[in-house]
């Protein structure tokens, strides 16, 4: 087993089961929901696992749950990218990365967006910066994992199902090992 495949699922046990910001899943539901999405579309393997392990920054830091309501921006694309890099490539930690980018940049560019957008996510934007400018759109739009990032933030966005019917983190494991460097 790789290194990494131990690691997440070391993470995962040990604080999967924390509240996903605020939302009505846990960080493991949260994760498993966005990875089924990925599949359920057949993304390909890299989008499948920057799915599952997209917001594993919250699992990172050691900043408490309540951290946005206090003004914190955790910065998790940063943590997940800084620590996801030294396993896989761009094609994963790209899209994770711009995840938060991809949120800002929907809001700017698709019409109704942000009102689908639930509570604590709204809050997030705001300490991310809130909806992009017309210049960041267009730099965004040419940075070349763009579309990655904006599915994997379209799976992000409707992956908070209470007691949805995922496989299990073991599943996944298969894929990362697959992949990692």
């Amino acid at each position: 087993m790789k290194e990494i495949t131990q690691k997440v699922q070391i993470m995962f046990a040990e604080l999967g089961n924390s509240q996903y910001g605020g939302e009505a899943v846990s960080q493991l539901e949260h994760a498993l929901q966005c990875a089924k999405l990925a599949t359920d579309e057949g993304a390909s393997t890299e989008l499948i696992v920057a799915s599952l392990l997209h917001d594993v920054g919250h699992l990172l830091h050691a900043l408490p749950d309540d951290a946005p309501e206090n003004g914190i921006d955790d910065m998790h694309e940063n943590l997940a990218k800084d620590f996801l890099s030294r396993y896989f490539q761009d094609e994963v930690t790209e899209p994770i990365y711009l995840h938060v980018n991809a949120k800002r940049y929907l809001c700017t560019r698709e019409a109704g967006y942000q009102a689908l957008l639930s509570e604590p996510s709204l809050l997030s934007l705001q300490l991310q910066g809130g909806p992009m400018s017309e210049q960041e759109c267009l730099g965004f739009e040419q940075n070349p994992h763009f579309h990655s990032a904006i599915q994997l933030r379209k799976y992000d966005d409707a992956a908070k199902i209470p007691d949805l019917q995922v496989l299990p983190l073991t599943h996944y494991l298969k894929l990362i090992e697959a992949i990692a460097l």
